[in-house]
């Protein structure tokens, strides 16, 4: 225990030490001398041993330069260009105050500073960018010479639309906010850049519009993304995501994502703030509720009332896919509650599997169909769907597993759970059917009414960086609650919501 007890403090210790040297590093000021500089970065950047970070040692002017970049961000042309005008240089061209010279006159580039601390040069050349040290400088240049690996925008698979545009989010920060910019030409826009994690500087913005949203909002968000203390983010915005909202065991999604800059753009325009982070093509909505996510930009692309039409076409199918299979169940468990002109519901077969397991079979074969769907390379895809219709949903029904009643209602759960827009709360809702699949076959019609209880007092009881989740049902807004179940025309649209507590609720 006494060793146990000394090798908890020594490690306490080593990781007190290992955060004072990185404080001290951070305050380290660029040397004079340019071996020096060199004897502090290399080491620590591990020149010699990383094959894809590199310093070259260069003389213009008679005078000795030292280059850092990572070969892979930097943009060769760009490099080739900037060594060009400097080779042209004479030596009474750059003394005295060679590096006041070089920024001010002769370095052909737009985005060019100086920099002063150590700390600052190593994290700018592992963002991607070119530091260039100079003898006998105390200053150091960062060029921006990175060129990201990148794709092209296009339509995301999951926010389709028959008519809109086609243009999407990809992996690359300054690609998403430049097709935000495009749609919002406002110069109270504003973009915040911050960095989290120790290892992955992770680049992070906050963009919300400086006279709409609330300050409060934009100060919590600000701060609880300083406060995170990780090592990296590799999975990007989900991660983020749960630093935010906090821990929570809850299935429903507390933030909304979107890959399209449409809906990034008009959620600005109403107050929200946008998260984006980088290397990932999906950005954060927040506050959001959870009629958020049952919007899509589709109901917005026809009239309104099509628009209505869709937005009722889509609450149905939600609405079925959480409560269909425990009602029918019900009726199975107690047949003297069903009216004798509803008997066709089924079932009409009977079978040696008591329902409800057919059911729970059928939730646990169909989540292993769509994961093997994902995993399926595309031209297995064909063959994946013959297998899961033939052999899989007839032969089961053939041999007596299945009645055909589960198959069918089944059948319109999970469409009702694709149909939902947000992917994330489509898989909250069928947690939530499974809940009550369960709740009513133990306990009959008290155990469904104790089951949505329950889920309505998880949702009333949710909050999202203090929004209450069910707003304007609960607390309960009359006016914003009609916007949720009718689209309105656009010029009818002359409020901003006031969930997001906006400091100008005129739009019009």
């Amino acid at each position: 225990m006494k060793k146990k007890m000394k090798l908890q403090g020594r490690n306490k210790g080593d990781n007190k030490d290992k955060d004072d040297d990185q404080k001290n590093f951070e305050r380290i000021k660029i040397s004079k001398h340019l071996k020096e500089n060199k004897e502090i970065l290399d080491p620590n950047l591990g020149i010699n041993e990383s094959f894809d970070i590199v310093c070259r040692d260069m003389k213009f002017a008679n005078k000795n330069f030292a280059l850092y970049f990572v070969n892979g961000f930097a943009d060769s042309n760009i490099m080739t260009e900037i060594l060009k005008e400097l080779a042209k240089l004479a030596r009474e061209e750059l003394v005295p105050n060679t590096l006041k010279q070089i920024f001010e006159t002769y370095l052909s580039h737009i985005q060019v500073e100086k920099i002063l601390t150590i700390n600052k040069a190593k994290e700018a050349i592992l963002s991607g960018q070119l530091v260039m040290f100079i003898d006998l400088e105390q200053e150091a240049l960062v060029i921006d010479v990175r060129k990201y690996p990148s794709r092209s925008p296009e339509e995301p698979d999951t926010e389709r639309v028959v008519r809109g545009s086609r243009d999407g989010f990809t992996e690359t920060l300054l690609f998403n906010t430049a097709l935000t910019r495009r749609r919002i030409r406002d110069e109270r826009l504003r973009m915040e850049i911050l960095h989290v994690g120790d290892r992955s500087k992770t680049d992070i913005c906050i963009a919300y519009l400086k006279d709409v949203a609330d300050p409060g909002l934009v100060k919590l968000i600000k701060q609880k993304i300083e406060q995170i203390n990780i090592d990296g983010l590799p999975m990007g915005e989900k991660t983020l995501e749960e630093f935010l909202v906090g821990k929570s065991w809850s299935p429903f999604p507390l933030v909304r994502y979107t890959e399209r800059p449409d809906v990034a753009s008009a959620h600005l325009l109403e107050g929200h703030v946008i998260i984006y982070v980088d290397t990932s093509p999906s950005v954060i909505i927040t506050p959001t509720t959870y009629f958020h996510h049952l919007q899509h930009a589709e109901e917005y692309r026809q009239t309104p009332i099509i628009g209505t039409y869709l937005r009722w076409m889509r609450f149905i199918g939600i609405i079925s896919s959480i409560f269909l299979l425990p009602l029918w169940l019900i009726y199975v468990l107690e047949p003297d509650l069903l009216p004798k002109t509803f008997d066709f519901i089924g079932p009409k077969k009977t079978s040696e599997i008591p329902i409800f397991y057919q059911f729970i079979i059928g939730e646990l074969g169909l989540d292993v169909m769509r994961m093997a769907a994902i995993h399926t390379p595309s031209p297995l895809a064909t063959a994946m769907g013959l297998i899961a219709a033939v052999l899989i949903g007839e032969i089961a029904i053939e041999v007596g597993w299945f009645v055909p009643e589960v198959i069918l209602y089944l059948s319109v759960a999970v469409l009702g759970m694709y149909a939902t827009p947000s992917y994330e709360l489509g898989l909250a809702n069928k947690i939530a059917r499974m809940f009550l699949l369960f709740a009513t076959y133990f306990f009959k019609i008290p155990g469904f009414v104790f089951g949505v209880t329950i889920l309505l007092i998880l949702l009333t009881s949710t909050r999202s960086l203090n929004t209450p989740y069910l707003w304007p049902f609960i607390p309960f807004n009359f006016h914003a609650f009609m916007a949720i179940l009718l689209r309105k025309p656009v010029p009818f649209m002359n409020k901003r919501p006031s969930i997001v507590h906006p400091q100008n609720q005129e739009r019009q």
